[in-house]
């Protein structure tokens, strides 16, 4: 008897149950029946300002405009982390370094002469200084409507160099990959005239005194984590990989003309 008591109970506490989860499945309407897996959810999108309204402090070195909304990278770069990329980190790096470098008496106005004199151990300047450059050739470089390949005698030099453009952007993406930390993967022109990959921690760059690799960057790939944490987390090679679908040749080829 107890038993079959027992059965009872079992199987109309499991009757009840799925006459529970019906009712959450289920939206009665006046008209219609829907369950509510087919109710859409509308995604959320975060609202992001103009990087013409971005303005650094009165100073030698001032914002240059960015060519392209925070948006129109988006499939690659989001645009959240274009807005706070540029309106903040780059930011910061011109209005301190503009403070640096009155507090060392420095009135010069080119970046390239500050980097190759600069005193190693002036961390506000050094930091800052390779900040602006770094960023002021990383936002350059980079178009929502890129020229996807190197042409001309960039392009004979890159094959002459590496062996071709595949293998050049296998050694760029093992240079950011390996850089420990944040900082910077770079493809520069030696004082010869031949083309490098290399890599330098930090806000360093290949024109500052002491580097591993010196020469005139033209191509800079940025692997601190505010460059694409917001949207591929710890996944560096992915962003990476992303980079180089908005990577401009257009804009490496003038770079290489004017270094080489």
């Amino acid at each position: 008897m107890k038993k079959t008591f027992l059965f009872v109970t079992l199987m109309s506490g499991l009757i009840a149950l799925q006459s529970c989860e019906s009712k959450k499945e289920e939206v009665v309407g006046s008209n219609s029946t829907e369950t509510v897996d087919t109710v859409p959810l509308t995604p959320i999108v975060e609202a992001v300002g103009n990087p013409t309204d971005v303005k650094a402090d009165p100073g030698t070195f001032q914002v240059k405009p960015l060519k392209y909304g925070y948006d129109e990278l988006n499939e690659y770069i989001d645009a959240k982390t274009m807005e706070t990329h540029f309106s903040k980190h780059y930011l910061t790096y011109i209005n301190n370094m503009n403070k640096a470098l009155k507090e060392a008496g420095n009135k010069s106005s080119n970046i390239e002469g500050i980097l190759k004199s600069m005193d190693m151990n002036n961390a506000a300047l050094r930091n800052n200084a390779g900040g602006y450059y770094n960023h002021l050739m990383y936002f350059d470089i980079m178009s929502p409507n890129a020229q996807k390949e190197p042409s001309g005698e960039l392009l004979t030099k890159i094959n002459e160099t590496f062996g071709s453009l595949e293998q050049l952007k296998d050694q760029l993406s093992d240079a950011a990959a390996k850089r420990f930390g944040s900082g910077w993967a770079w493809l520069v022109v030696k004082e010869d005239g031949q083309l490098a990959v290399t890599s330098t921690p930090n806000q360093d760059n290949p024109l500052m005194p002491g580097v591993e690799t010196p020469g005139k960057p033209i191509l800079g790939i940025d692997v601190w984590e505010h460059a694409y944490y917001l949207k591929y987390q710890n996944k560096r090679a992915d962003y990476v990989t992303a980079f180089f679908n908005v990577l401009d040749w257009k804009e490496v080829e003038s770079n290489y003309n004017k270094a080489k």
